[in-house]
């Protein structure tokens, strides 16, 4: 057979490398400087856009995002890392407002740049051995916010896949023999959790084959709190009806408004029924390294599992999420070993507890400990507490602004009809544009302020200012929803926020 059918002419001498170390550490050098340029220091720059805004056909054809079979020069590939950074979000910029993480911790970066670099696999202690020590006492290191002396946890790639994880344990520890049987040997099971919970919930259950139907919401009070007595007697009904409750998920800082479930309340009634409690902590969690607002987490060292992503409140950089756990059986392992016999030998020269990666359904798992760890070294827990109080303060400001405005409309002065401080860093509320003043009562009133909102955001994105997120919840219409977090904040920043929707919705 003609071996140049398989191989190139030019092909290397088999003594050289593939990849030339000097050519390619240029390379890398340039794009860095690229990076600090474009994303670190215009990308964090008030003066400069947030984003780039161009519709899809234009964007595609400006990043030329085919793969061709033959390599290209040096400079058109730094050309590409140029355009890559100058039409994406500057998630980091103090005007990004559209989702619960942003800004940036350049300890934490730095932990994330180290992290490629090293490409690490956090499955053995050979493997990783720096990062097997650290992932423990980083989870210990949280464990003990939460309330718990001992426990276990585990990184996983998202908060989705904590609760899911949470889902999954609880399961197995009331029916260890679904491991081996699987569903069809288990009754019909239920899940509890409030109507604000985040849709993660339900993508469990039908991921694990519980199913959406088996998903009860449990309904809440004015300010979206999950109500215990409800709670307590939709579980009997469940019983009733012949299925088995097995799992509570309750909130920690709901994602749009920032509602935090009476915790101590809910253990009461999973004590009483023997289910597990599961406290999504993901957006919330951050609260507990403040002594002023750790409260709202009151009754969390009850529950049996909590879920917090440190790369939201903290600024720790995605992806970084925790699922901790105050389970001292080995539960994790128990329910999602497969007990590879190429990885997880158990005749090794060390402890082969330190092999952690059974613990997961991942095999490759990436290193998620290095970012938070560097932060928090850098600053300790008095710097984060300070952000988290920081953040508190922002937010209230930014409420006391909206109501010496007109045009400003509070979501919680309409649920409740009392003015309420924001609990969380969430504000919820709609611009009402001069032109719907004075009408609320009127027949259309609530159809056209539901198109508001979605006018602003086209204009705000087209112009590249700031980037703020809606959203409907229930029978409201929609209605904007920022979260103030970044360490990179001011109180200027929170008043251009404020003057630029007005701006933007004055002739609507």
């Amino acid at each position: 057979m003609n071996p140049q059918k398989f191989y190139p002419l030019n092909l290397r001498d088999l003594n050289e490398p593939l990849i030339d170390h000097a050519e390619g550490q240029f390379f890398l050098n340039e794009a860095f400087k690229i990076i600090m340029e474009e994303v670190l220091s215009n990308g964090t720059d008030v003066k400069q856009k947030v984003c780039e805004w161009k519709e899809p056909e234009e964007l595609a054809l400006l990043l030329d995002l085919g793969v061709r079979e033959t390599g290209e020069p040096r400079d058109k590939l730094l050309q590409r890392v140029r355009d890559v950074a100058k039409y994406s979000v500057k998630t980091s910029h103090p005007h990004f407002f559209n989702q619960q993480y942003g800004g940036v911790d350049y300890h934490s970066l730095a932990g994330r740049f180290l992290t490629e670099a090293l490409n690490t696999n956090l499955f053995t202690y050979e493997a990783a051995p720096v990062f097997v020590l650290m992932e423990n006492e980083v989870l210990r290191g949280l464990r003990q916010l939460v309330g718990w002396t001992e426990g276990d946890g585990i990184f996983c790639p998202g908060g989705s896949t904590s609760n899911m994880y949470a889902m999954n344990l609880a399961r197995y520890q009331r029916f260890p023999e679904v491991k081996s049987q699987g569903v069809w040997a288990l009754p019909r099971l239920s899940i509890f959790t409030s109507p604000e919970s985040h849709y993660s919930v339900k993508k469990g259950a039908a991921f694990l084959g519980i199913g959406l139907d088996n998903v009860i919401f449990v309904k809440v009070d004015d300010r979206g709190r999950l109500i215990p007595e409800d709670l307590d007697e939709k579980i009997e009904l469940s019983k009733s009806q012949g299925a088995v409750p097995f799992l509570v998920s309750c909130m920690s800082g709901t994602t749009v408004q920032g509602v935090f479930d009476p915790l101590d309340h809910i253990a009461d009634i999973c004590d009483k029924h023997k289910l597990w409690m599961h406290v999504d902590a993901c957006w919330g969690g951050s609260v507990l390294f403040s002594k002023k607002h750790r409260h709202l987490m009151k009754g969390v060292d009850r529950a049996n599992s909590v879920a917090w992503n440190p790369h939201k409140m903290l600024v720790a950089g995605l992806q970084c999420s925790a699922l901790l756990l105050k389970d001292t059986t080995n539960l994790l392992k128990q329910c999602h070993s497969a007990n590879a016999t190429y990885l997880f030998q158990q005749d090794k020269f060390y402890d082969v507890n330190l092999d952690i990666g059974d613990k997961s359904v991942q095999c490759s798992r990436k290193v998620d400990c290095l970012k938070l760890w560097l932060m928090w070294k850098a600053v300790g827990s008095m710097g984060l507490e300070e952000r988290v109080d920081k953040a508190f303060i922002h937010a209230r400001y930014l409420v006391e602004q909206m109501k010496k405005r007109e045009g400003f409309q509070l979501l919680s002065m309409v649920i409740s009809y009392i003015f309420h401080k924001p609990e969380f860093v969430n504000v919820c509320f709609w611009f009402i544009p001069p032109s719907l003043r004075g009408k609320e009562g009127t027949e259309d009133y609530q159809e056209k302020l539901a198109k508001v909102a979605p006018v602003i955001k086209e204009r705000m994105m087209k112009q590249g200012t700031m980037m703020v997120g809606y959203q409907p919840l229930g029978n409201k219409v929609n209605f904007f929803r920022v979260t103030v977090f970044s360490p990179l904040l001011s109180q200027k920043d929170m008043d251009f926020f404020l003057d630029e929707i007005e701006r933007l919705g004055k002739d609507l």
